[in-house]
């Protein structure tokens, strides 16, 4: 009995107390915890927010930039000469490539490598030689095909971006004139470089709030106003381009020539209706570039026009009063000596009227008539029709030319600039020239865009004068002249060749320039052509024999693009008489 009443006495001793002091330390930690929860809660949303804001946009706020292309490049007609298609750039971001254990699977490295035709080293070599790099290009503007391709790789860390590439539909036949871009659609050459920032717009820029997997969420905000890029018309016309070509790189291969030019200008707008060149190259292909072919020659490369200046000489003495058109001029012997050097002819062709001086090329009969005007007179007239200045083309590499000025000109000097030596051209320049005679005398600034409407031009001869000397032309083109080759049947033709000797150091060398410039048709002007053929090789470099087939051949052409209508029988037998009575 005293035994249980001890183990009843001791259990109710041992009954748990209902409050611990552990309770106190578990609920004051818990109480202190959630004030400190609160506390923060409240620090970060009232008394400072901006810096987790901040933190949170760093993650999802992105500006995106929408591309825009470059303008389009067309003919007068509406056909492309110059157009930008969608390409893709790869790229690498081999922070991430190295963070994925990118290079755990190579034969995906290899297929992108050969895809990209690029040494799987070097494609490698871009990743692994910095690997806390966030970004590096592995190709630019390869094909939508190509770019699909890759996407189906999945290398971890490879990716592409949008971009444009210039295309040329024109290819060669207009590449020195159009020119061309670099690979970030920067224009370098050409119209592409003269009207770049005409043809170049500005992309817009947009704040975005992206996802976690990249997709956008949200548009908040324009950064920037973007601005289209603008298109451009060219004075051009792609079918007489496309002629004037083909006719002369057959010359100057048939010819053997280092190169060649022709330009092709309405006489009436000073537009260039095509300005070709050869050797060309093809623009759509990068590949082994060659900087000689890229030189727009008609307008860059300067030459001594030789005898296509004699016109002008005609001119520049009805003008001073010191002849008249019927009068006649002794040339017998056939040379003169002047300053104890001489001056030749082909033949001795005794009198000769200014027609014939003209179709038979007579260097004593020209050095006569510019004997007879002051020599800055001469230089005047030439300069007036635009000898020695821009001819307002407006693209970047234009030669002005060269006339030189001297106190004292010997005779023999004063003969030489009469039948085109002591001076220097270019292809454009003397086209210029041969219009303004075809459009009775007044000068236009030469346009390689398409006008909206005839500019202002400067009369710097009078019509009559024009008009005389473009008739007197016509007898060149006919039989016994120095250019009926250049002949062109129901279009009468105002032209003249000429053959220029190269100075080399020292004086002459054995190269020649055949040149032919000339108007048509002469009963209504429309067009001046001017084709020179730099030191075509053989037994055939005058002037008449070398380019004036290829002057008949485009001029023909183009005037029937045109839809000139060709003179009747009966006009061109009144034409003739008309040339013979001045001959």
């Amino acid at each position: 009995m005293i035994r249980q009443a001890k183990t009843k006495q001791a259990s109710k001793k041992q009954k748990p107390q209902l409050i611990h002091w552990r309770l106190y330390v578990v609920v004051g930690f818990v109480f202190a915890m959630f004030t400190c929860l609160v506390g923060r809660a409240a620090y970060i949303q009232i008394i400072e927010p901006d810096k987790l804001r901040h933190e949170s946009d760093m993650r999802t706020l992105r500006t995106t930039s929408r591309e825009v292309q470059r303008g389009l490049i067309t003919d007068r007609n509406g056909d492309m000469l110059a157009v930008s298609v969608p390409v893709r750039a790869v790229w690498a971001d081999p922070k991430q490539v190295n963070d994925n254990n990118g290079f755990a699977d190579m034969r995906r490295w290899q297929a992108l490598a050969d895809v990209l035709h690029e040494p799987v080293e070097d494609v490698l070599d871009k990743v692994r030689s910095n690997p806390t790099k966030r970004f590096t290009y592995l190709k630019r503007q390869v094909t939508p095909a190509v770019a699909d391709y890759i996407t189906q790789l999945k290398l971890p860390g490879v990716f592409l971006k949008s971009e444009s590439r210039r295309y040329y539909p024109g290819g060669e036949i207009t590449a020195q004139l159009i020119g061309i871009t670099n690979i970030d659609d920067v224009g370098i050459e050409g119209v592409e470089n003269a009207y770049n920032s005409w043809l170049t717009g500005t992309p817009s820029k947009q704040k975005v709030r992206k996802s976690r997997d990249g997709h956008v969420v949200e548009r908040l905000d324009i950064v920037q106003e973007g601005e289209s890029p603008n298109d451009l018309v060219l004075s051009i016309d792609h079918r007489i381009q496309q002629l004037a070509y083909r006719e002369l790189k057959r010359t100057t291969e048939m010819n053997q020539a280092t190169s060649g030019s022709i330009v092709v200008l309405d006489i009436h707008t000073g537009e260039v209706l095509a300005m070709v060149n050869t050797p060309s190259f093809n623009p759509n292909s990068r590949d082994n570039f060659q900087t000689f072919r890229m030189r727009n020659r008609a307008m860059t490369d300067t030459f001594e026009p030789g005898s296509t200046i004699k016109p002008f000489v005609v001119a520049a003495a009805l003008e001073a009063g010191t002849v008249k058109s019927t009068d006649v001029i002794p040339t017998s012997p056939g040379w003169m000596r002047l300053g104890g050097r001489q001056v030749r002819d082909a033949s001795n062709y005794g009198d000769m009227t200014l027609a014939r001086i003209l179709a038979k090329s007579s260097n004593v009969g020209i050095s006569k008539l510019a004997l007879s005007i002051p020599v800055q007179q001469l230089l005047g007239t030439y300069q007036s029709m635009g000898l020695g200045s821009f001819s307002g083309i407006n693209l970047t590499g234009e030669s002005a030319g060269l006339i030189q000025d001297r106190h004292r000109w010997s005779d023999f000097e004063r003969a030489t600039l009469s039948f085109g030596y002591g001076l220097t051209a270019t292809t454009l320049q003397l086209a210029r020239m041969y219009a303004t005679l075809g459009n009775g005398g007044t000068l236009f600034p030469v346009s390689i865009l398409k006008l909206k409407k005839p500019p202002e031009g400067e009369r710097v001869i009078s019509e009559a004068v024009a008009k005389d000397v473009l008739q007197m032309m016509v007898s060149v083109t006919e039989k016994g002249g120095t250019g009926t080759l250049a002949h062109i049947d129901g279009y009468p033709v105002a032209g003249k060749s000429g053959t220029s000797r190269k100075a080399v150091a020292g004086g002459y060398g054995d190269d020649y320039v055949a040149l032919f410039a000339g108007v048509a048709p002469v009963n209504n002007p429309k067009l001046a052509i001017v084709v020179v053929v730099n030191e075509p090789k053989g037994d055939l470099y005058y002037g008449g024999s070398v380019a004036g087939p290829a002057f008949a051949k485009v001029m023909s052409g183009a005037l029937q693009m045109l839809n000139v209508e060709p003179i009747s029988d009966k006009e061109q037998v009144q034409l003739a008489g008309l040339a013979g009575r001045a001959e």
